[in-house]
């Protein structure tokens, strides 16, 4: 009896249900007026290669025609333009709450990006002696600190001008972030292609732009000046990385030749690989690492932290890639998350037996490196290349590493921790691969001469750059410890302190 009683109570609840969606659905119809100016739709908005394209707009008044043809309304009021907006909607959205949900990845990737920023700590102390250990951590510390703020104060509507260029398509002034400038709480901001507030995607690429100089403390690693360094990284995230990352993502001269780019192979790696050559010709090599006798490696002091550190760099760089989707679409996230492990994967393997078969010996830094250089290879074409092409691409970045390495060893360039082996060499195969039809998927048209010259261009400013503002550095403040600073370690002679006691 009480079954039956709660079984008429529910179809009862359910009828009224049903009566008042159908009893509403002409209030809910009524909300807009498709002839309304707010409404309409032109053929150049929905044109991607029109100059009054405008997907966020577009997508804006789709959501409501959307809308209104669900719930009732009359689609013989509606335009051409008017249907074709709100099927682009309905097929970017994929019937799902998108753009919150969008929001909420873009952010968690941004919070894995930043784990990077201990990752690279821990693989740059790792790998480095343990008597200069404060002194890796203090400067890594300071990179994202100061970072974030100049990112804030400059950098972001620089690298992202919005068309408001002071040198067409190639340099803009920036400005600090603002309520208006930078709120977009929803669609407005940048459609379902850029699905996510202007908080969430400042915070995104900020941490990418704190990387940059993060590449070049670990190749300056032991030797370095920390003031020196404290003013150099500066100047590199504060301004440069700006400018070239302006002329990809900021739609600038790059973007405009068609150079490909998706999570900055080049925009980030390339760019900090190719600062860290420059400072490190400037700065010279570690005492006692190249004799008369030859090459006398400097142990790392602490290789289960390097491995830590690489793992924690792997898996912030599912966030690096995954959140370059800049959007919660389930499809591209989850090929990207495959690229990019198998990328990985294939870069450690390629690494190990590689330098297993020209050093004699399985080498775990090297090995560590290898998952790195692999993870460099395929950022720039994660949503391009194809799995067997990711594979590849992995695994030739894996092999590569070991061979610049001892490269740079041989011309006596030193870098105690392989960035710019792993960042600037890798990173320009990765740029390059895109390029290689055989390695991407069908329908992928990026030319390998705009890539060559994209990469190459990114290189060379950023080399210029560095190579100039840190002559200019050693020549009004000096660039490098003394020598019995240098022996005595960084962290009693810079901080006051060892990172070990007992």
């Amino acid at each position: 009896m009480r079954k039956n009683t709660i079984h008429t109570i529910k179809l009862a609840l359910l009828l009224t249900l049903f009566a008042f969606i159908g009893g509403t659905s002409t209030i809910h119809a009524d909300i807009i007026d498709p002839a309304s100016e707010d409404y309409q739709v032109t053929t150049e908005m929905l044109d991607s290669d029109h100059a009054d394209y405008d997907e966020g707009a577009v997508d804006l008044v789709g959501k409501s025609i959307y809308k209104y043809m669900q719930f009732g309304g009359d689609t013989s009021a509606l335009t051409a333009e008017q249907k074709t907006a709100a099927e682009g909607y309905y097929d970017r959205y994929e019937d799902a709450p998108f753009f919150g949900l969008s929001n909420l990845w873009i952010l968690l990737c941004a919070f894995l990006v930043f784990i990077m920023h201990l990752g690279f700590s821990c693989i740059e102390s790792g790998l480095c002696q343990r008597k200069n250990t404060v002194n890796i951590l203090f400067k890594n510390v300071f990179i994202i600190c100061a970072g974030l703020v100049l990112y804030a104060a400059w950098g972001f509507n620089a690298m992202y001008p919005l068309g408001n260029w002071s040198i067409d398509n190639i340099f803009a002034i920036g400005s600090s972030l603002s309520m208006s400038g930078n709120e977009g709480n929803d669609l407005s901001y940048g459609g379902t292609g850029l699905c996510q507030t202007g908080w969430a995607d400042f915070i995104f690429q900020a941490m990418f732009a704190a990387t940059a100089a993060t590449i070049v403390s670990g190749a300056v690693a032991e030797r370095v000046k920390l003031t020196s360094f404290m003013v150099f990284a500066v100047l590199l995230v504060g301004f440069a990385y700006p400018i070239t990352g302006g002329w990809k993502w900021g739609e600038g001269w790059l973007d405009a030749r068609g150079f490909y780019d998706f999570a900055g192979s080049s925009v980030v790696h390339a760019f900090g690989g190719f600062a860290a050559l420059a400072c490190v010709l400037v700065l010279g090599p570690r005492k006692g690492k190249f004799t008369k006798e030859g090459i006398k490696p400097i142990l790392p002091s602490n290789m289960p932290l390097a491995t830590i550190g690489a793992f924690l760099l792997w898996f912030g760089w599912f966030g690096f890639n995954g959140g370059s989707v800049l959007s919660a679409n389930p499809g591209a996230i989850s090929y990207v998350i495959v690229t990019t492990s198998l990328g990985a994967a294939c870069g450690g393997l390629a690494c190990m037996f590689v330098s297993w078969a020209i050093l004699k010996k399985p080498d775990l830094s090297m090995s560590l490196n290898g998952i790195l250089a692999g993870l460099v290879g395929v950022t720039a074409g994660a949503d391009q290349l194809s799995l067997l092409g990711a594979s590849i691409a992995g695994a030739i970045a894996g092999a590569l590493v070991v061979l610049s390495v001892l490269f740079f060893d041989k011309i006596k360039i030193d870098d105690p921790v392989g960035a710019i082996s792993v960042h600037g060499v890798c990173g320009i195969w990765g740029t390059l691969c895109i390029g290689l039809p055989f390695l991407t998927l069908d329908g992928t048209e990026t030319s390998f001469g705009t890539q060559l010259i994209g990469t190459l261009a990114i290189g060379a400013f950023a080399f210029v750059f560095s190579f100039a503002v840190f002559s200019l550095i050693k020549l009004v403040m000096g660039v490098r410890v003394d020598e019995a600073e240098e022996a005595e370690g960084l962290d009693v002679a810079e901080h006051g302190a060892p990172a070990y006691n007992g």
